[in-house]
């Protein structure tokens, strides 16, 4: 991994005894497969880019040695520090976050055809977010995507006898998509909670307008097709809801991914006559099953977000995240996910112009985002095979399903660029430029809540200084399904066999539900020594997730 930089360091006191066994095994099954898959296929630049996303995410030395970890958990998972209630903030704290997100349920569906090595997938997202002023938004992004991808798999030596197999196979993707999100704050009775479920139901029924919609948009050209499509119209706009948003949505979002995946697998051959030959010696293969032992993902995100209505018209915003996440297990499944997000905001018209002119920009607004998802559940993800006499080629069908039950760790800090300084301060560190540029390390939350060490760079001093830093605990469910069909063709030599797909599809289906829990808090500001302790975030308790 040349080129790759990292920041060797102690541990933190915010990472002590972080992470539990199965969650370093998961991280180490997809360290395994991203760096294997890195090493072969994917373009130097983007490489080492994607390289230094691994390194900071993923802890990977011994004795607390290697990339920060970004994860900054803390040792009582956002609740106080003996265990018992948080202390109340002070009164008009302007350290206090204004609202905090209470649950959000999201669907995922992606369709991945594959010719040869390459990989074509599209996916469409649909979130609803419920927010502790009463707010709802409604994000709905379509994505598509195509690059290389391949599989190699050997037999095992001990397992010779029964036609026993590994597989290692891995994919490069690039991506890009758009969307919109739309803002439901028309209902304003002075009361959050009230207002959370005349918004919630005004976005319900509006999801079911825009449903309507698209199967009206998509109706196939023919006679009377122009009045059929007026009728159909007409019935959807029915579906409106009494304060609608505009059509257009509040915000347009447009996405760029880079995602390297892979997995492993083991299978058992099955085989007729003795020792899996005919009488005049030629093998008899009759196929196979496979089930996958661990999966992993690992994506480098940029969304644009640039707002045309509500409160943050005429922004954009950038977001970029990187993200690690891994799954295990045929029957019993375990699942752990790492996330590190910044987001950074600028006016927009001030933006594109400094754009035009070739000018340096300067940020309104900073977010960084962290957190840690850790889960298991029941479900299966199996696969069969079998070859087709007289021929090397083979059909696979495969398919699973399952609920994953999980525990997500979520925490931000938040700072207004009102100055000159502050902003080239955090526009210098996100470019690379000066002593501490973004590909070294990123500051968690907990640690800017800490008394700034002598090393401490002049972000981490920023928001430890200014920064909105807050915690929050969520449970999480996910229900999946998949489904696929391949058409292979595979190479022989020895016990080593090289294959790959003439014709493949794979379609996975993700619903995703999480809800509030524990105790929301955020850090007061800097007392007699420079910590910022922990309090109750009561702008985010005021007001309880609709389920």
């Amino acid at each position: 991994m040349t080129g790759t930089r990292c920041a060797h360091r102690a541990p933190r006191r915010g990472e002590r005894g972080q992470g539990g066994v199965e969650y370093v095994a998961l991280i180490g099954v997809v360290a395994a497969i991203v760096g294997a898959i890195l090493a072969l296929t994917v373009p130097d630049d983007t490489s080492v880019a994607l390289k230094d996303a691994v390194c900071r995410i993923v802890n990977a030395g011994d004795g607390g040695e290697g990339c920060d970890s970004g994860n900054g958990d803390g040792d009582d998972g956002g609740g106080g520090d003996d265990g018992g209630p948080l202390p109340q903030p002070p009164p008009g704290d302007p350290f206090q976050p204004a609202k905090c997100l209470l649950s959000q349920d999201q669907t995922k569906t992606t369709v991945v055809v594959q010719i040869l090595f390459i990989k074509i997938s599209s996916s469409e997202q649909i979130k609803l977010q419920q927010w502790s002023d009463g707010t709802v938004t409604l994000e709905r992004v379509t994505e598509s995507g195509g690059g290389v991808t391949a599989s190699i798999s050997a037999g095992i030596p001990g397992l010779k006898e029964w036609g026993g197999s590994a597989s290692l196979s891995g994919s490069y993707v690039k991506g890009s998509g758009s969307g919109g999100q739309w803002l439901f704050n028309g209902n304003k009775t002075g009361d959050s909670q009230k207002d959370l479920e005349l918004n919630l139901e005004d976005a319900k029924q509006f999801t079911e307008y825009l449903k309507a919609q698209s199967e009206c948009n998509s109706r196939p050209a023919g006679p009377r097709s122009s009045e059929l499509g007026m009728i159909c119209g007409y019935h959807a706009n029915k579906k409106k809801p009494d304060l609608p948003p505009e059509k257009a949505p509040d915000v347009d979002i447009t996405k760029t991914s880079t995602e390297v995946s892979g997995g492993v697998s083991f299978g058992k051959g099955f085989k007729k006559g003795k020792g899996g030959k005919d009488k005049d010696g030629k093998p008899t293969d009759l196929g196979n099953i496979s089930g996958e032992f661990g999966s992993g993902t690992m994506t480098e995100d940029v969304v644009v977000m640039r707002a045309n209505t509500g409160p943050d018209a005429g922004k954009i915003t950038f977001v970029y995240t990187f993200s690690v996440d891994a799954k295990g297990g045929e029957l019993a499944q375990g699942k752990a996910t790492r996330m590190q997000q910044v987001a950074v905001t600028y006016d927009a018209a001030t933006f594109d112009q400094e754009e035009k002119d070739g000018k340096e920009h300067r940020p309104e607004k900073l977010v960084i985002t962290t957190s840690q998802e850790n889960g298991e559940g029941v479900g299966v993800q199996v696969g069969a095979g079998a070859n087709v006499p007289g021929t090397p080629v083979t059909i696979d069908v495969g398919g699973g399903g399952g609920n994953i039950k999980s525990q997500i760790h979520t925490e931000s800090a938040e700072v207004a660029l009102d100055n000159d300084a502050d902003s080239k301060l955090v526009e210098d560190w996100l470019r690379g430029r000066g002593d501490f540029p973004a590909s070294d390390v990123l500051p968690t939350p907990s640690d800017a809540a800490e008394v700034p060490g002598s090393d401490a760079g002049p972000l981490e001093r920023l928001l430890h200084d200014k920064g909105k830093l807050s915690r929050l605990d969520y449970n999480a469910n996910t229900d999946w399904w998949n489904a696929s069909l391949g058409i292979g063709f595979g190479i022989s030599a020895g016990q080593l066999t090289a294959g790959f797909k003439l014709f493949g599809i794979d379609i996975t289906h993700e619903e995703k539900n999480q809800t509030i829990t524990g105790n929301p808090s955020y850090a007061t500001g800097p007392k007699n020594g420079g910590a910022r302790p922990w309090v109750e975030w009561t702008n985010c308790t005021k007001t309880k997730p609709i389920a």
